[in-house]
This record gives C-alpha cells, structure tokens and sequence, in this order.
C-alpha cells in the first residue's frame, strides 16, 4: 500500500482512537499533553484549548475539538504526501513574498496611524462638502418629522393626536410626557434627516414602490393595525436624486478625506524610504529607467 493510500486508514484510525481532555480553565497551564503526534510534529492540549472558541456546549466543545484534530491530522498527512511529489520552492518563495507583503502593509499601518491617523476637522469636511456636494446624491428620500406607535385603547390617544401636530413648544413637551404612559414607540426627528427607509419598516402598511410619490406634499400620515394606531408627521422631506444634506453626507466625506490622507502619507513615506536608502548606500541599482516606487 502506497503512502497515498494509507492516508484515509491512518486518518480515520487516529481520529475514532483518540481521547479529548477538558479544556477548563483549571487546568494547570504548564500541562502541554501530546494528543497526537506526526513525524516531527505535535498537537497539545495547550494548543487545542487555546484555539477552542469560548461559551461552547460540552457537546458542541467535543464536536469542535474532534474536528479540529481531524483537520489537523488531515493537513499534514496530505503535506508530508505532497512535499515527495511536487516542487515546493516555488511555494516558499509565494509565502515569502506574502510574509513580506504582510510585514509592509503591517508597518505602513502603523506609522501612518501614529503619524497621520486623526481625524479630519470640522473645517475641513464643510470645505470637502462645499466643492463636491454634487457627488452626495440622495438614493432614497430623507424626512424630518415625529413617528408614533401608540395602543388603541391608550386613554390619551385623542390628546397626543392632537399634540403631535402641533408645532408650538409647550405642546411637544407635553406630548413627550404623555408618550411615557401610553406610546410604545417615539421617535421626534424633526431636527435630523431621517432616511425614509427607517421609518416605513416600522409601519404595517404599504406605502408603494415610490417613497418620493407617498410623500409628495402630504404632511401627516395615521393608520391602526393590530391593535395599534400609527402616527406620523412630516415636517419635510428631501426627495431621492437631491443633494444630501452635510450631515447625512459627514460620515461618507471622512471616509474619503481619510483614504486620500491615507494615500498621501503612504506614498510620501515609500518615496522617503527609497530615498533615504539610495542616500546611504544601503540601496544600489545597477539598470537604467527604474522609476521611484
């Protein structure tokens, strides 16, 4: 039998054979019990348990522990197969390559975190925003207004009716208190964009394809379903296509100036790398045309 073919027999075996000890946390640490060894190669107890995800079930810790040793016995007998059968340089120099790639990406993480990672000023967002509020395009429409999900039998339901129209000061405090006693849901938006999106999920009634067409000049919208009256005002509303307001649009233009910031600093601290180790003789070319990385 090849060594091949031994794969699937020794596999198996080791697997129905092998017995998992607890992973409990008062287990003495310095305890690295083999569970299974091939070749050369190790797998402790230490290892397994340090890996084994927390708030497990005792069944669902067995069914991880003997998958994991599973794989790991499967991984290595295909390795150990595999490394007598094919060319693995080429393989050690694309883990190379990546361990350098990850070791870069890693320190240009870093310095640039330390360096450069604040975040943009007030200033400098508004400045963004002005130049290229075109590009913030609203897909769905946004509203300002006061959302209300209220019982049926509550015994104010006529008096916050009557409030949450309103648009006088004294009678939206008043209608936050009595929201306290009846209200399951309020939510006063009158002084942010709300995308309309929010506020139809919370509604058991079919608004139409279009949010623009619904709420197109209306003003206050109630329906009851299920025990429930839904109240909703709209104080203004922003119809998809227009400008998003600046700050709907705030979280979108930090994400950019960040990125372009991000770009900058790394392409000054590559050009200031080649530079410094071309200055010091550390770096030597000895071919025409190579351009600055």
């Amino acid at each position: 039998m090849t060594k091949r073919h031994l794969i699937p027999a020794l596999f198996g075996a080791a697997v129905i054979a092998l017995g998992l000890p607890s992973c409990s946390s008062g287990v003495d640490a310095s305890q690295s019990d083999v569970l299974v060894r091939l070749g050369n190669a190790t797998l402790t107890r230490d290892e397994l348990c340090r890996d084994l995800p927390r708030g497990l079930s005792e069944q669902d810790s067995l069914k991880y522990s003997r998958a994991y040793i599973a794989s790991w016995i499967e991984n290595r007998l295909i390795t150990d197969v595999a490394a007598d059968e094919i060319d693995t340089k080429e393989i050690d120099r694309l883990t190379e390559d990546y361990r350098r790639q990850l070791i870069a990406l890693e320190y240009r993480r870093l310095m640039y975190e330390t360096h450069a990672g604040n975040e943009p000023v007030e200033d400098s967002l508004r400045a963004y925003y002005n130049s290229h509020n075109r590009e913030f395009i609203l897909e769905r429409p946004l509203v300002r207004g006061i959302y209300l999900k209220v019982p049926d039998d509550a015994p104010n339901l006529g008096v916050i009716k009557r409030l949450y129209r309103s648009s006088r000061r004294d009678d939206i405090d008043r209608l936050e208190k009595e929201v306290l006693t009846s209200a399951i849901h309020y939510d006063y938006f009158r002084d942010k964009w709300v995308d309309w999106e929010q506020i139809e999920s919370h509604i058991p009634y079919d608004f139409g394809a279009s949010g623009d067409k619904f709420l197109s000049g209306r003003t206050h919208f109630e329906t009851s379903a299920g025990g429930f009256t839904y109240l909703l005002e709209i104080n203004d509303m922003l119809p998809a296509g227009a400008i998003m307001p600046f700050e709907n649009a705030r979280q979108m233009i930090t994400d950019r100036l960040n990125a372009n910031r991000r770009r900058e600093y790394d392409e000054r601290l590559r050009r200031d790398l080649y530079d410094e180790a071309l200055k010091s003789g550390k770096l030597e070319i000895f071919v025409d045309n190579v351009k600055n990385v």
